[in-house]
């Protein structure tokens, strides 16, 4: 958040520097505000959402974690190639 407020007082002050008007920085101010605060809420809003659900997940036992069947050991191979094909 704090980029977020830098990036709300540096945009008007740039926009003055380059010429465009007092009440146009201001009204670019005031959305930028706007939509740093509604991304703030959505954020938050993610957040608790995210941390509900994972309170509610049941814990995986300690033995069965969720894995693919495929692990880093298992090669793949052609399917119909001949075992003994140069392809191997």
């Amino acid at each position: 958040m704090r980029w977020a407020a830098f990036s709300c007082l540096l945009v008007p002050v740039v926009l003055v520097v380059y010429g465009t008007s007092f009440g146009g920085a201001a009204v670019a101010t005031l959305g930028l505000l706007a939509v740093t605060a509604a991304c703030r809420v959505l954020l938050r809003h993610s957040e608790r959402t995210a941390a509900r659900v994972r309170a509610q997940e049941p814990l995986a036992p300690v033995g069965r974690r969720r894995h693919s069947r495929g692990g880093a050991g298992m090669r793949r191979t052609c399917r119909g190639s001949d075992p003994a094909s140069p392809h191997d």
